[in-house]
């Protein structure tokens, strides 16, 4: 283990391309230690059977992680029909088959996806980090205890059929958060009257973050000891705010501001979140526009403020 004197003040953001059969918290370590970072978090976990976009948030870009927990996301996931499973995925035990002869109906495929595309309600899966009476579920299911959940409101915003091949439906899903894959997974499925589970998984798309940003495990163990090397890899902190209005400071309004006032801006927004910059546009942090157009702060960066 390093000693904090060997830890560097790291700040950005690695979009990783997160492997198959480890957890967030495991590629979080690892990417951790070769940039000997002092402080860093992931913006929403993958299952380890999942792949693809793992924004890992280091320094003060910890303080907007929050942002990236609440944005929307997008998937390719591939079901495996006619067999259900005790988790919803590949991982648990098969507790139900049923025969699939031929291949979907496109019509009724489409008509059955339109069902699930939208406002929809969903019940949490037993296998989820939902607590019950401060227990997480998974851990509940793990002794073999089953609890009653209620249906929580998510958004499907998109709900396109990439594939389908006999026992294999192949959807891209665009989706707001607290989604859980594995229920669409298996409502599709029992829709369609066969059951199903999730094959494969890959997360394609977080918040304004692509996959073609992202980057492998084994580029960052390339550059490993190039300091560097490493550091190119980050994003600023301020690419997961890319599509939020932007507020430019005067210096005289930029030194209230930092020091927890809030301030009128001329030509501001008149609502919402804003991202906060001088006039030079150095990162500041995030406000938000109150209701008698003075902009707050609430989340400052570089050891002012929040």
């Amino acid at each position: 283990m390093m000693r904090r004197s060997e830890l560097r003040a790291v700040n950005g953001i690695v979009l990783l391309d997160k492997p198959l059969g480890i957890t967030s918290n495991a590629a979080l370590q690892s990417v951790k230690r070769l940039f000997r970072a002092r402080k860093a978090g992931h913006t929403g976990s993958l299952d380890p059977m999942a792949t693809g976009l793992l924004p890992l948030c280091f320094g003060d870009a910890t303080k907007i992680s929050a942002f990236l927990l609440d944005a929307d996301k997008r998937y390719r996931v591939v079901i495996k029909l006619g067999v259900k499973t005790a988790t919803g995925d590949a991982e648990g035990d098969i507790i139900a088959t049923r025969r699939v002869v031929g291949n979907i109906d496109p019509a009724e495929l489409r008509i059955i996806l339109d069902r699930f595309t939208g406002a929809i309600q969903q019940i949490p899966p037993m296998h989820s980090a939902i607590k019950s009476r401060g227990q997480p579920l998974y851990k509940l299911a793990h002794k073999g205890i089953e609890v009653e959940r209620q249906a929580r409101p998510v958004i499907v915003h998109e709900l396109r059929m990439l594939a389908c091949q006999g026992e294999f439906l192949e959807l891209e899903v665009a989706c707001s958060k607290g989604t859980y894959i594995r229920t669409l997974a298996e409502d599709i499925g029992e829709a369609l009257g066969l059951g199903g589970h999730v094959s494969t998984l890959r997360r394609t798309a977080a918040g304004p973050f692509r996959a073609e940003q992202m980057v492998t495990m084994p580029q960052l163990q390339t550059a490993a000891g190039d300091f560097a090397s490493l550091d190119g890899l980050l994003l600023p902190m301020e690419a997961a705010l890319a599509q939020w209005p932007e507020v430019r400071l005067s210096d005289d309004l930029a030194h209230y501001l930092c020091r927890g006032q809030a301030v009128f801006v001329p030509r501001a927004p008149t609502q919402g979140w804003v991202k906060l910059c001088t006039v030079d546009r150095r990162f500041l942090g995030v406000g938000r526009v109150l209701d008698d157009g003075r902009v707050a702060p609430k989340r400052l960066i570089g050891g002012v403020g929040g």
